[in-house]
């Protein structure tokens, strides 16, 4: 590391004490990052014969224009998620603007009035709150259309309460769900063993029961998915983890046929469905971005646990923990007030390659009750799998760090963080 650590020091001018506690980190990590590969390589020849599978060709690169009726590559693109999430049918499309809106019409597309929610890992991600009814009034919420919602906090050791579960379901319950990653919460995130224990446990209940699993951040981080193991319908983002830092928008969905249809009406309206949509010549990005998911994944799940270990070094507060098993991309550092966590947005923009001379500052971002900070100078606007880092301006001042399209990226944010904190004094080494 003699070159790499003199360029850091002379271009970026990065304190060596900084580079010291990095390189000790790295080093306690090892491991772990073994384990990562294996599964990162698994995770890669299972896409290559999905490929293979659906006889991916140049043709499925092409355009369509007007309603999109026999769109090649859309049919490909799909099939090709269908197969990787071991799902009878799913829908992908840079139509779906985000992972909140995949989300929204998984539920407002299989819900309807009389029905009941029950989220299972206590409160969503914050911008689902108008979505499901717990904030906002008129907007078509569930709540608007007379569908009930009910939330089962985790235990204090930060699993499922099964028993809470059995207890909250009633004659009323159409649908129970999983949220994967951590969001602003602060907690570890659902392994998928955690999620077949509960799958299986919901099964046993009532088989009629729908179980969708809200999949952002989680995708390539285990062998398996939430439908691999009793999970019913999932939902996800394609500026996360499986467009692999190339799609420049998009969501999927992946499920039981019969849901994906109902849910397909939602995302256009009945009677078209999935049938029209063009994909507006996205689809080689879409592919080629899949293609690459598994080893962009792999470099930032290392980058966020080498994050955590620094942190932990320095005696904060993270979660996980650099030691645990992990389920997303998501490292969370308990900073505990606000100029640190702004001063860490400030450094993960500051390393990026694209608007790195932007200072982010809190603001009042759509979705959010709370003012938010957000760092990510990314070449696709949002892109969560780039190297980022947000947070809600509210106590305990926790900070979510993630992405990075390779390792060596990820690990100079966490470079960059640590070298701005010493030099705006917030930490010694």
């Amino acid at each position: 590391m003699h070159y790499t650590n003199q360029l850091l020091q002379d271009k970026f001018k990065i304190d060596p004490r900084v580079l010291e506690l990095t390189e000790a980190a790295e080093k306690e990590t090892a491991e772990d990052f073994k384990v990562l590969d294996d599964i990162m390589t698994y995770n890669q020849y299972k896409i290559l014969d999905a490929f293979q599978k659906n006889r991916l060709s140049d043709m499925h690169f092409g355009w369509n224009t007007g309603y999109g009726y026999d769109d090649a590559g859309r049919d490909a693109i799909e099939k090709v998620y269908a197969d990787i999430f071991h799902t009878d049918k799913a829908l992908v499309r840079p139509t779906i603007v985000n992972g909140t809106h995949a989300l929204a019409i998984t539920l407002l597309g299989i819900l309807r009035p009389g029905d009941e929610l029950i989220y299972c890992t206590g409160g969503p991600y914050d911008t689902l709150e108008e979505v499901i009814g717990i904030r906002g009034e008129g907007n078509g919420s569930l709540k608007d259309y007379g569908i009930s919602y009910k939330q089962v906090e985790l235990l204090p050791d930060g699993s499922i309460d099964l028993n809470g579960i059995a207890e909250a379901i009633t004659d009323k319950t159409r649908m129970v769900t999983v949220q994967r990653a951590t969001g602003y919460g602060w907690r570890k995130a659902i392994t998928i063993d955690e999620i077949a224990r509960w799958a299986e446990f919901v099964e046993d209940l009532n088989p009629d029961i729908i179980k969708m699993t809200d999949n952002c951040y989680g995708e390539f981080l285990d062998i398996k998915e939430p439908t691999d193991v009793g999970v019913d319908v999932i939902a996800g983002s394609l500026i996360k983890n499986p467009g692999g830092g190339l799609a420049l928008t998009g969501g999927y969905v992946c499920g039981r046929a019969d849901l994906i249809d109902k849910i397909q009406y939602r995302m256009t309206c009945p009677g078209i469905g999935g049938e029209c949509g063009l994909t507006f010549g996205q689809t080689r990005a879409m592919f080629q971005g899949l293609f690459q998911a598994p080893k962009v994944v792999n470099g930032a799940v290392k980058g966020a646990i080498l994050c955590g270990k620094a942190y932990e070094k320095l005696g904060f507060e993270v979660c996980p923990k650099p030691e645990d098993k992990r389920s997303d991309i998501i490292q969370a550092v308990r900073l505990k007030t606000p100029e640190a966590v702004e001063a860490f947005c400030q450094a993960i923009q500051a390393a990026a390659p694209v608007d790195s001379h932007v200072s982010p500052i809190p603001w009042d971002m759509p979705g959010y009750e709370s003012q938010v900070i957000m760092a990510a100078g990314a070449f696709v606007q949002g892109s969560s799998i780039e190297l980022s880092a947000d947070a809600p301006m509210r106590e305990p001042y926790n900070v979510y760090f993630q992405g990075g399209l390779t390792y060596e990226h990820s690990k100079f944010g966490v470079i960059k963080s640590l070298d701005t904190l010493l030099k705006k004094g917030i930490i010694k080494l």
